[in-house]
């Protein structure tokens, strides 16, 4: 079997390879790079479950040199934290959720075709994909228009801050966008009614300094506006792919069952990691302590133990929205609904105001990404 690891750049097809391991090695031992790989459906669940896996460290004693604010963002992050710090983290995230504002999508999604359609073309990544999740999740806690103009301008380079290995340049363009960045949020969400409510209600339940919560809260915000970048611009896309290719499909609740199909047959997102924290065993397989594991989410989508008929696009199939795309257990995106709403809004709004929606793009490119498949551009042309 070749190696499991590869950027979505250089591979035309990799459900192709996913089916194949699901054949073959459900549970693998990559010997050239030295980590369990997990592909079916029911072994993934029973790992991000697991008591006995854990998010992994992705920069132990600071050996990328991030600054002081970037520092304190990355480490009290939800989706790489572990233990108590998650619980707390994640109840904050929660609570952030709870208070999102009702925003006009339509008329955000007017703006931006104005902003960028010439020629009636327009890509739909770089356009739409990269600003608007973003700019809903902005526009719902009421920021000023010049805040929402630098986190926007900022939020692609600053999200590499989630990447387990990063380059020089990008931790420098990470540090030099953190204070500011992080200033921003907290000035904002402490304006907002709920917020001192929050700080009282964590206080009291955790024992936590007023200081503390501000920051995992801060970071939190910052962390979901990094996950709209990046999960919501792949389900934008992918599902516009979809829908241009299901074009009898036009009805908005089929809509939504299309980007729900999607989110299973074409994820943003593949694989997730974990490390093992003691001696375990998956199936026959005996996992180590500090064995490190990857979890194929796009694989288990296609697990047909749990997916009848997997390689078919079909948004009737009864259990789509048990895909593990958003994870499962403790760690489960919170995004997830949000995420959805917005994909459905979103290509409502397009096939509702546009009759003639052509794709333009004869190969679509990939980024050059290990974790997700997320389009570099999808340009379109479209008519009234």
């Amino acid at each position: 079997m070749s190696s499991t690891l590869f950027l979505q750049s250089e591979i035309a097809d990799p459900y192709s390879i996913y089916k194949s391991a699901l054949d073959k090695n459900p549970v693998y031992w990559d010997e050239i790079n030295k980590i369990w790989v997990i592909y079916s459906y029911k072994y993934c669940v029973e790992i991000l479950k697991s008591s006995c896996a854990e998010i992994p460290l992705i920069n132990p004693e600071n050996e990328q040199k991030l600054n002081e604010s970037a520092l304190e963002i990355l480490n009290n992050l939800t989706r790489l934290s572990n233990g108590i710090q998650h619980e707390i983290s994640k109840e904050i995230a929660m609570m952030l959720f709870s208070n999102l504002q009702i925003t006009d999508h339509k008329r955000l999604l007017q703006e931006l075709f104005q902003n960028d359609l010439v020629e009636n073309k327009i890509d739909w990544v770089n356009s739409i994909g990269k600003k608007l999740p973003v700019l809903v999740l902005l526009k719902s806690f009421v920021f000023e228009e010049d805040d929402c103009d630098f986190i926007i301008e900022k939020i692609e380079s600053f999200s590499k801050i989630m990447l387990p290995k990063k380059t020089e340049e990008q931790v420098e363009l990470i540090n030099k966008t953190s204070e500011k960045l992080f200033s921003i949020v907290e000035k904002h969400l402490s304006s907002l009614p709920f917020y001192k409510s929050l700080t009282i209600k964590i206080s009291n339940k955790y024992n936590l300094s007023t200081d503390k919560i501000i920051s995992i809260t801060v970071s939190n915000f910052i962390g979901l506006c990094i996950q709209s970048f990046d999960a919501g611009r792949g389900l934008l896309s992918n599902s516009l792919l979809q829908l241009i290719q299901n074009k009898n499909i036009l009805d908005k609740t089929e809509i939504e069952k299309l980007v729900l199909e999607t989110v299973r047959f074409d994820p943003p997102i593949h694989n997730t990691r974990r490390i093992a924290t003691q001696d375990f065993y998956i199936g026959e397989s005996p996992i180590k302590k500090n064995d490190p594991i990857l979890i194929v989410l796009a694989a288990a989508n296609y697990d047909p133990e749990k997916f009848k008929n997997p390689s078919a696009f079909d948004i009737l199939r009864s259990n789509n929205n048990e895909n593990l795309t958003f994870g499962t257990g403790g760690h489960m995106c919170l995004a997830k609904y949000f995420s959805i709403h917005l994909a459905t809004e979103a290509l409502w709004f397009l096939f509702n105001e546009y009759k003639t929606i052509t794709l333009l793009e004869n190969n679509i490119q990939y980024e050059p990404m290990t974790n997700a498949r997320l389009p570099k551009k999808i340009w379109i042309s479209i008519h009234n």
